[in-house]
């Protein structure tokens, strides 16, 4: 702790006449923020004009907050990052479990302390990640868990149970003077959203019924699948209706928004000695397959469909590329239309079907929402009429096999000998580059293909569009 920092009571009432609740400080940090033209959330995308508005305005008039929406949209993200509206630091009294207010101390034992010590009593400055407590709701969390319980090595120690210093405080007293954050409110048993809503409205609960009155200073944040939170869900009423702010998150909107979603997420894959680009037109199949998800009978909506799918994809497609470089020895690893298939597996396991299907079904629903996003991305790329040297080469015999692990440089004789076939590639990427010629080319090939205009038959270790 820096010298400069007041140590004792006496030294910080010198500085400070008092310290402000949870709410005024991160009133105050959001207005300095908004003065200062601060960005906030800089890692949220997508929701500028729809979730930040009613968020700002909900910790501006300092209500407790649920985000509803379906998994997968950023809701624990963005209460990760409300922390970014609590001062660096906060006095406490040091040693207290629930971070007193020296000014102001709830809990028996600190305000036995000041009265003995009076200026003399020791501060501690409690950094702001420690100000967020998290807790995941789930089936067997219990009272003790969330409000506290007597502690029977107190109670050994000759404390009685009517003794409010034998309490063991739980999650929510600990996250006094910070914020207090529940995942998935509705799982939550009935009895223990009572406790809990008692709690949040009154300050007072009971442990082993002995009834306890604690003022705490907290602000709450949840999160609930819209589903769930109805009063035909799993919530009772008055917890309900505790909530001040009610806001509904939502996935993109956009394809380019996924795009920076997926590009931002997605964990790097760095190998000494090869360099990593992916085409936009890879980035946007790989954002349209989850918005194709997103659209589809064949998939639970309730459910959602997360935007970890494209992230996992755009690395799925990554891996895939530089397999084949180290295989090859090639040092440039670019996606290709047939690295897709490597998708399979990571988006497989992050959706949830309709209905019962036999096993290695749910693959030809991933690969058909895969061809109806190449196909999207390839019409607007290209007009069929801007291809027709392409088409009446195939027509009149012409046909090409590719696979996953051909080399690149091979892709270029098709440059030489597909009448029209430079100029699409030239649409998409510069030449000077055989992987990413070799990307294109497939793409080309198969939006034609997917466009009825080529035939594509499956080879034991590629295909053939003739």
């Amino acid at each position: 702790m820096p010298q400069d920092k007041p140590a004792t009571f006496g030294e910080l009432k010198h500085i400070v006449p008092r310290l402000p609740n949870i709410r005024q400080e991160m009133r105050g940090n959001l207005i300095r923020k908004l003065k200062n033209r601060e960005r906030l959330f800089p890692d949220m995308i997508g929701y500028d004009d729809t979730v930040m508005p009613a968020l700002i305005n909900a910790i501006l008039c300092g209500h407790n907050i649920i985000f509803l929406g379906e998994r997968g949209q950023g809701k624990s993200r963005m209460i990760r990052r409300m922390i970014d509206f609590l001062d660096e630091e906060m006095p406490a009294v040091a040693g207290c479990p629930i971070h007193d207010d020296p000014f102001h101390p709830i809990c028996s034992a600190c305000r036995q302390r000041k009265a003995e010590l009076g200026d003399a009593l020791p501060i501690t400055y409690i950094p702001r990640d420690r100000r967020l407590v998290e807790k995941l709701a789930t089936s067997d969390v219990s009272t003790a868990d969330l409000i506290g319980e007597v502690d029977p090595i107190k109670i050994a120690r000759g404390r009685t149970l009517d003794d409010e210093s034998a309490i063991h405080f739980g999650l929510v007293p600990r996250a006094h003077r910070g914020i207090f954050a529940i995942n998935e409110l509705p799982d939550l048993a009935e009895k223990i959203q009572v406790a809990f809503f008692n709690i949040m409205e009154e300050s007072d609960f009971q442990i082993k019924g002995f009834p306890v009155r604690l003022p705490l200073d907290i602000f709450i944040v949840a999160t609930a699948n819209p589903e769930d939170y109805t009063n035909r869900g799993r919530i009772i009423t008055p917890l309900k209706d505790r909530f001040d702010a009610q806001i509904r998150t939502h996935y993109p909107r956009k394809r380019q928004h996924e795009i920076e979603i997926m590009a931002q997420e997605a964990r790097g894959l760095s190998v000494d000695g090869i360099d990593v680009q992916v085409p936009d037109f890879m980035k946007e199949i790989l954002a349209e397959i989850t918005f194709q998800a997103r659209a589809s009978s064949d998939i639970n909506q309730h459910s959602g469909v997360s935007c970890r799918v494209s992230i996992r994809s755009y690395e799925a497609v990554l891996g895939s590329a530089v397999r084949r470089c180290l295989e090859l020895d090639e040092k440039l690893a670019v996606p290709r239309i047939t690295d897709i298939d490597m998708t399979f597996p990571a988006i497989s396991g992050k959706i949830e079907l309709e209905y019962q299907v036999p096993d290695g079904s749910g693959d030809d629903i991933v690969a058909d929402l895969a061809r109806r996003a190449i196909k999207n991305v390839f019409d607007g790329y290209f007009q069929l009429e801007g291809l027709t040297g392409i088409i009446d080469a195939f027509e009149k015999g012409m046909s090409v096999e590719i696979s996953r692990f051909q080399p690149s440089d091979a892709y270029l004789d098709g440059l030489k000998f597909i009448p029209g076939m430079q100029a699409a590639v030239e649409r998409l990427t510069g030449l000077d580059s055989a992987p990413r010629v070799a990307a294109a080319l497939e793409f080309v090939l198969e939006g034609l293909h997917l466009s009825n205009k080529l035939n594509r038959e499956a080879l034991e270790n590629g295909v053939r569009y003739k």
